[in-house]
């Protein structure tokens, strides 16, 4: 595992510990990159389900300005911060070792990446919590199983669904409604 582009590039990661973490794997990372393109200058992003914290130190290497990382697993959380003291990226990040579902976020995230666990049923509670991070123009990107359905959530249209291999990526807008409580 290693980041693709920018800053950090050919920067090799520390490997998850447990089978409980499934890192997103290079391929699909350049993919996801590839798509938001540059984009990624300036933004703040949120990195759920961190695990390595992969996502969201490709995204600081390509220019974002602050990345919010949730991981709650107690080793995965040690290797996410292991990899961005790797990086030298703690000052433009937070790793919150905390479960995402109980956050509520400020509404000022410019792309929200979700990678939940691939068994979790639970799609359309962490869309809800997703959207109480997202700023106005924002974005969600969730990775899921190919097989498995997305679900939406209220104040979000799905866009676009991409896949590769098992895997694949849905990214959702806003669509202006104000959610419901």
């Amino acid at each position: 595992m290693r980041i693709i582009a920018g800053t950090f590039k050919g920067r090799r990661l520390k490997g998850p510990v447990t089978d409980d973490v499934r890192p997103t794997s290079d391929r699909l990372r350049e993919t996801l990159f590839n798509v938001l393109g540059p984009s990624m200058r300036g933004l703040r992003v949120v990195d759920a389900f961190a695990g390595t914290a992969a996502v969201g130190l490709e995204a600081l290497s390509r220019g974002a300005a602050h990345v919010t990382f949730f991981e709650r697993d107690r080793r995965a959380w040690q290797v996410a911060e292991a990899n961005i003291a790797l990086c030298g990226a703690g000052a433009a990040s937070v790793l919150h070792r905390s479960d995402f579902l109980r956050s509520h976020g400020g509404g000022d995230a410019d792309l929200v990446f979700l990678d939940p666990p691939y068994d979790d049923d639970n799609l359309h509670m962490v869309l809800r919590v997703a959207v109480t991070h997202l700023a106005p123009e924002g974005t969600i990107v969730v990775e899921h199983r190919r097989s498995h359905g997305t679900h939406g959530a209220p104040g979000l249209v799905r866009t676009r669904v991409m896949t590769s291999g098992d895997s694949a990526l849905s990214f959702y807008r806003g669509d202006g409604a104000v959610p419901e409580e």
